[in-house]
């Protein structure tokens, strides 16, 4: 693990486990969360011989809890510093929820020869709120309740997320994981409470249709067709219509954090992209 400070004095902290002539694979958090919840995705791309990177944004995890700069623009800005610092090519960028939209806006701004690929799971992508121009898209009034619930009382409110719609454990005969519950509460914990109120409107409002086109590399969307927080029918295929290269994989059944409840299924589709 270490720490790279940014042009603005921000401290980013990162985890970077295995050989460093082996391909790099860069894993980017959702909201509220940390690079904790990719263990089990770096342990298995580890195991299969990858170099394994992954960051807490700026104001989540380790990282300074920035009353700035808690926006897409920036977060981009930071991994491409990232990138520079730890000297990354041909790595492969993988993002799971607003992490999905953070590398979008990464790699359509990427230096040529740092991206090989990426993979957008649960992404926020193309954009959330409804709009006239994004009629299947979520009232602003679902995030600004986001908003009121975390300000109100945000420790309450990250039991009630994982406990109920992240992992689909809200649904029928769900069985629900008390360990990753409490990882995910813990997680949000430990990260800025501005900063993630901040990100609220980052991950709802940014509009990615632009970076989607700009982005040449091979990218898999993978999306769970029970996803009750980024609803499938607004997010993945319309991204992969943007994309120049993109490939859709849907899964029947999975909830929002399918990486976590389900990375028997995930894992492999994911180290088959990344080595074919």
């Amino acid at each position: 693990m270490g720490l790279i400070t940014t042009s603005d004095g921000t401290e980013i902290f990162y985890k970077d486990w295995g050989p460093r002539e082996a391909p790099p694979i860069v894993f980017h958090h959702g909201w509220p969360l940390s690079a904790d919840d990719w263990d089990n995705q770096m342990l298995a791309c580890l195991a299969a011989g990858c170099r394994v990177i992954a960051h807490d944004r700026r104001g989540h995890g380790r990282s300074t809890q920035t009353a700035t700069g808690n926006e897409m623009d920036t977060y981009a800005a930071d991994v491409i510093e990232l990138a520079a610092a730890l000297d990354l090519r041909d790595a492969v960028h993988v993002g799971h929820s607003t992490g999905g939209g953070e590398v979008a806006r990464y790699v359509a701004r990427a230096e040529p020869g740092r991206v090989a690929k990426a993979v957008l799971i649960g992404a926020v992508p193309p954009v959330m709120v409804k709009s006239a121009s994004n009629p299947g898209g979520l009232p602003i009034e679902v995030f600004d309740g986001f908003r009121a619930s975390l300000a109100a009382n945000r420790a309450q409110f990250y039991r009630d997320v994982p406990s109920g719609p992240f992992y689909g454990y809200n649904r029928p005969g769900a069985k629900a994981s008390q360990g990753a519950i409490d990882n995910w509460w813990r997680q949000g914990m430990m990260g800025g409470a501005k900063a993630q109120y901040d990100c609220i409107k980052a991950f709802s409002e940014t509009d990615f249709t632009e970076d989607l086109k700009r982005i040449a590399v091979p990218v898999l969307v993978m999306h769970g067709l029970d996803d009750q927080i980024v609803p499938y029918d607004d997010s993945a295929p319309l991204s992969v219509e943007l994309l120049r290269n993109g490939t859709l994989k849907a899964y029947e059944g999975l909830p929002h954090g399918m990486c976590t409840t389900h990375p028997d299924v995930v894992n492999p589709d994911l180290l088959a992209f990344i080595r074919g």
